[in-house]
């Protein structure tokens, strides 16, 4: 089948590659793609050809935030039939481990996840899926916004991770689609308020109609000093820091209220040092995020009621002819951008 490959670092190729039989077992489904997001971790193995210890040293497909349609299903699969539109999750674990059945699943150390080397991802026209990991889509969910439910469930298990209760006050560092995901998560899941930060002036105009969020452009005004004057001086009941620049953690402490909670959602790309005398002072707690687990159909809930709306944060679309150039225009980090999706043919 044609692909989205990546060579490796700077090289990207639209061309037939061999795959391995992809037999439809009892319980997969075979999708005929239809719109896939381009992410940020797919840019980074693009201009730099890994990701931490996951280097790709072979030839990789790309792509991992997918809506698409059902081709065919497995004989012991009943909630899916040909025709359904969906989206699916792409990290898959191993069924029977530990981390599964501690309901962590998307820590299992065996999880496959798409366009994570090894594993090719699905700018591909046909996946093959475990149909345990596939979710129809809602009449009133677009392919567009079923490929960008994956982003939303990084800001939902932000927000769960956080132990938001209603009327929190939230501040989320970054307005990059993580961000963005992020503050729609934040406010679904109780804040009464969300205080966006950013150096990008148009992502942050995304949000200027909606009353609940409080921008900042960190350019011209110190966060730390917008945080106080909008809490009273009493801080901010959880932080997200969805940037994933080291620089962000430079006094992200000072920005939490006491007995408050940061939440660590970007990665950044060198070690970061910690005040633990600050984290201390204020009897902190810390979380962390790595992808998710049992949130994509809460994402899709979310979308379908019109409590979250997804659709201003999708920039732009490329045909999957012209994918090579999408991948060039994510990568150039144009300021008016935030999710560029590629659509596949209606017959691919």
């Amino acid at each position: 089948m044609k692909a989205l490959v990546l060579e490796k670092a700077h090289e990207l190729a639209l061309r037939e590659i061999a795959l391995p039989p992809q037999p439809v077992g009892p319980r997969d489904v075979k999708i005929r793609m239809h719109t896939v997001g381009v992410c940020g971790s797919d840019v980074h193995y693009y201009q730099h050809g890994g990701i931490g210890p996951y280097v790709v040293d072979a030839p990789m497909i790309l792509g991992h935030e997918a809506s698409g349609t059902v081709a065919e299903v497995g004989s012991e699969v009943t909630h899916l039939r040909p025709g359904d539109r969906v989206c699916m999750e792409p990290g898959i674990p191993q069924l029977d481990s530990r981390a599964v059945r501690e309901g962590i699943y998307n820590l299992d150390p065996a999880v496959r996840f798409w366009a994570t080397p090894p594993i090719h991802g699905c700018l591909t026209p046909y996946v093959v899926h475990p149909a345990a990991f596939t979710f129809r889509l809602p009449d009133n969910v677009s392919f567009a916004e079923g490929a960008i439910v994956e982003p939303l469930a990084i800001g939902l298990q932000a927000a769960k991770k956080a132990a938001l209760k209603p009327g929190d006050v939230a501040v989320v560092v970054g307005a990059g689609t993580i961000g963005a995901m992020t503050v729609l998560a934040a406010l679904a899941g109780g804040a009464a308020r969300v205080i966006l930060a950013d150096l990008v002036p148009e992502k942050l105009a995304l949000f200027a109609n909606n009353p609940a969020v409080s921008t900042v452009n960190i350019r011209e005004r110190q966060l730390a000093d917008a945080v106080r004057e909008l809490t009273d001086g009493w801080g901010a009941n959880a932080v997200f820091e969805a940037s994933g620049s080291v620089r962000a953690f430079e006094g992200i402490f000072e920005l939490a209220c006491p007995g408050g909670c940061v939440v660590l959602v970007g990665i950044p790309p060198a070690p970061v040092a910690f005040d633990i005398v600050a984290i201390q002072a204020k009897e902190l707690r810390i979380e962390s995020v790595f992808r998710y687990a049992n949130i994509f159909p809460r994402a899709l809930a979310l979308i379908a009621s019109g409590q979250v709306d997804v659709k201003p944060f999708i920039s732009r679309t490329f045909a999957f002819e012209d994918g090579i150039r999408a991948f060039e225009e994510a990568a150039a980090g144009r300021a008016t951008d935030v999710k560029i999706q590629i659509e596949f043919p209606a017959e691919a």
